[in-house]
């Protein structure tokens, strides 16, 4: 990685996280594949065009973008190693030869001047130190006149997943999360379509829109397959670091995580498994 300046955020995505993503791409992908088709439609892909995803990750949203701009061109940007070294191994399986994945920080990585039309986030754009350096950057990467779309998430309060992790809390005794959005980098620093809006138009894009879009998720095909997907990423093991701080419980302390986990979980589950609903933004802007 040539530059870098996320330090933390880079940490966390070529550590545990980066690998857990990595390893269970597929699963994560049936949580979030609900947003594709309209992260698609608004990004308005056409034949030959340049298209530039950041935080691409195991890059299901790259090889999509890849063939609707045939003959034209993808590059999947992230931090993460292990999940771009997914990437191109899933884009090699399938074929994709107008596809480039390169690690680097979207703050500070050297993008060709106007070298895209289009740009594409599906949840990746929420974790930047600097969001404003970030867009702006991305911004000078499109060319007049390009555009951009992305899915970032909205009101926790409205995303199923994160009343699992409350009901969680609750039933552990653990301290509420805290109210309202961080200021900071994370899944929610976008979630307030005010700032969606401060941010693009500091960075110099032009035409904002944040529509909400909403799409359930599945988690596992029961509650206990659930459960054993997300005892692995890092919310819950957050959780099970403020039960046991000292590490001295180990396993007893990750067994009531996953019992109160289970019972949070079965709530959601069905015939077509553990659904969740997901509220997010999908935004929209012009390079001018």
């Amino acid at each position: 990685m040539r530059q870098l300046v996320n330090t933390q955020q880079s940490e966390a995505w070529n550590g545990d996280e980066g690998r857990h993503w990595s390893d269970h791409h597929d699963r994560w992908n049936a949580v979030n594949e609900g947003f594709d088709a309209p992260l698609l439609e608004a990004a308005g892909i056409g034949a030959g065009d340049r298209v530039l995803d950041v935080g691409c990750g195991a890059g299901q949203t790259t090889r999509l973008a890849a063939r609707a701009a045939a003959p034209g061109s993808a590059l999947g940007l992230d931090l993460s190693a292990p999940m771009l070294a997914r990437a191109r191994a899933l884009a090699t399986e399938e074929g994709l030869d107008r596809i480039v994945f390169e690690q680097g920080d979207a703050q500070v990585h050297p993008l060709p001047p106007a070298g895209f039309d289009v740009a594409i986030s599906r949840f990746g754009i929420m974790f930047f130190a600097d969001p404003v350096a970030a867009f702006g950057n991305i911004g000078r990467a499109l060319r007049p006149g390009g555009r951009i779309a992305f899915v970032c998430m909205a009101d926790p309060a409205r995303t199923e997943w994160v009343q699992v992790f409350d009901a969680v809390r609750t039933a552990l005794r653990l301290p509420p999360q805290g109210a309202g959005a961080p200021s900071g980098p994370g899944m929610f620093s976008l979630a307030d379509p005010a700032t969606i809006h401060q941010v693009l138009a500091a960075a110099a894009f032009t035409d904002v829109r944040a529509e909400p879009v909403e799409a359930r998720g599945r988690f596992g095909h029961d509650v206990d397959d659930a459960a054993d997907h997300l005892l692995g990423s890092g919310p819950v093991r957050h959780l099970a670091s403020l039960l046991d701080p000292a590490g001295a419980e180990g396993p007893a302390a990750a067994g009531r995580v996953r019992d109160a986990l289970t019972g949070a979980l079965a709530e959601y589950a069905g015939p077509g498994g553990v659904l969740l609903r997901t509220s997010a933004w999908l935004v929209t802007a012009a390079r001018p």
